[in-house]
């Protein structure tokens, strides 16, 4: 007689999940699913707001990564505006988006995934948090901290807050950098470079103990996708769409961003509230790719800093051709926090990003605009129409964590397989097929656009906790 395992909630992940594990009359799993159990509406609040407000509100998407999504809408209005963006300002841009990315892997690594690396997948989950790490190994833990306190210090600087500033307007930012602040930023970079490599050389000491989870953790052939340079390089702000296959093959180049409708389509399944975005010449469910940090090193030629040049090169060498198993995910991070923190002190000590000119002002020009940035875990694109008026009249969002639902997906039925059996049910082995959502490191609010249908009770309870009434969908 089949059975079901149900995780609910997924821990240490942003937003509400679940997931169930289909067993058979042995224990065996045979399915699993990746429920995304909450609804953001962002892309139908939109419709009727002036083009000026979409930056700002759309960075209210999420808390974790706004700076994403205050960018990819700021370049969808440069669109709509149709004007040359200051240079100043791209570089301005580029340096918060960096530094958005550098706190964000840094709370992943450290505060979400670094208490399985270090206390264990087995240990007590009472204590197997980020103040366990504290209690046990503080240096490591004060050095993520610190890490995404430079990161978020960096995003006060250039917008006057750290959570949802609304500094990237249409046409460039609203504030130049001043002298002293781009001093004060660059004064705090060598830090977070040393910490930064230093816990990338102890995490290449201690991954081989993992070899276990790296084999099954969505461990598989996919494409992988992402922005590069006109050169093949790591890009996180502007650039041109790349898709290679497992081998490394690259089997789209220089594809143009606006355009991603020709590349990559979206379904809907009816037991979650995140789409299912794949590579439309394969069809659904085959044309399932992966997005993010270790995408993003699968498909570059090189990363064009000296430190994660180097990097870049020892992480290739995980495994031929691209680098497949999303355990990989961690190490692909780090590697990305060094690039971030070189590329930040480069674009800062060019003279043009303190120019006081950071706006090109303009009215709406096209009824059309599509922006498009690497978000910390993967590729972000805004995709707004207006009116007449500059009032928008649609909206779409494709998130970095939906690009990996059907790689989510599918990885969690590898791992379940190979650690879970349902006749002596171990905490340790659910721990694992959870880690293997931890290593996309999802950002569910971010992501959940689409109307499912999803079974869902609403009760009124009075102050005793009696039900007064209820509401179910089934």
């Amino acid at each position: 007689m089949s059975r079901e395992i149900t995780i609910d909630p997924v821990t240490r992940i942003e937003g509400h999940a679940k997931i169930t594990l289909k067993l058979d009359d042995k224990g065996g799993v045979t399915d699993a699913m990746f429920h995304v159990t909450q609804f953001r509406g962002f892309e139908t609040f939109c419709q009727g707001r002036p083009l000026t407000e979409m930056p700002s509100l759309m960075a209210r998407t999420c808390g974790i990564c706004p700076v994403s999504h205050l960018t990819a809408a700021a370049k969808a209005c440069d669109a709509l505006l149709a004007v040359e963006i200051p240079q100043a300002a791209i570089n301005l841009r580029r340096v918060m988006n960096l530094a958005q990315i550098v706190q964000s892997h840094a709370l992943s690594f450290f505060h979400l995934s670094s208490p399985d690396l270090l206390l264990g997948f087995d240990s007590d989950p009472a204590k197997r948090h980020i103040f366990g790490v504290l209690a046990q190994y503080p240096e490591l833990a004060r050095a993520g901290i610190r890490i995404r306190q430079i990161g978020q210090t960096i995003i006060e600087i250039l917008g006057g807050k750290k959570i949802h500033p609304a500094w990237a307007v249409p046409g460039g930012v609203n504030k130049a950098l001043a002298v002293a602040d781009r001093d004060k930023i660059l004064a705090m970079l060598p830090e977070a470079l040393e910490l930064a490599t230093n816990t990338l050389q102890w995490y290449k000491r201690v991954a081989g103990q993992f070899t276990e989870e790296a084999q099954t953790f969505a461990n598989f052939p996919t494409l992988f996708m992402g922005l590069v340079t006109e050169t093949g390089g790591l890009e996180h702000y502007d650039g041109y769409l790349r898709v290679v296959d497992a081998k490394g093959t690259v089997i789209v180049d220089k594809f143009d961003p606006a355009k991603y409708q020709d590349l990559i389509a979206e379904a809907v399944e009816p037991y979650s509230f995140m789409k299912f975005p794949y590579y439309k010449k394969l069809g659904y469910p085959n044309g399932i790719y992966r997005v993010g940090p270790l995408a993003r090193l699968n498909i570059i030629d090189h990363c064009g800093t000296p430190l994660a040049d180097q990097e870049w090169a020892e992480f290739r060498e995980l495994q031929r051709g691209a680098v497949l198993s999303s355990f990989h995910y961690h190490h692909a991070r780090l590697v990305e926090v060094v690039y971030g923190i070189e590329e930040m002190t480069r674009l800062l000590n060019q003279p043009i990003t303190v120019d006081s000119h950071v706006r090109a002002r303009a009215r709406p020009n096209r009824s059309e605009g599509v922006g498009v940035a690497e978000a910390p875990r993967g590729t972000l694109i805004h995709h707004y129409r207006i009116d007449d008026n500059g009032l928008v009249t649609w909206g779409n969002l494709v998130i970095a964590t939906g690009h990996n639902n059907l790689a989510m997906n599918r990885g969690i039925l590898q791992a379940a397989q190979h650690f879970v059996d349902g006749n002596k049910i171990q905490e340790g082995a659910l721990n694992r097929v959870e880690a293997v959502i931890r290593c996309y490191d999802p950002c569910l609010s971010c992501a959940t656009h689409a109307v499912g249908q999803m079974p869902m009770l609403i009760q009124l309870v009075d102050p005793t906790g009696a039900i007064v009434h209820e509401l179910s969908r089934s």
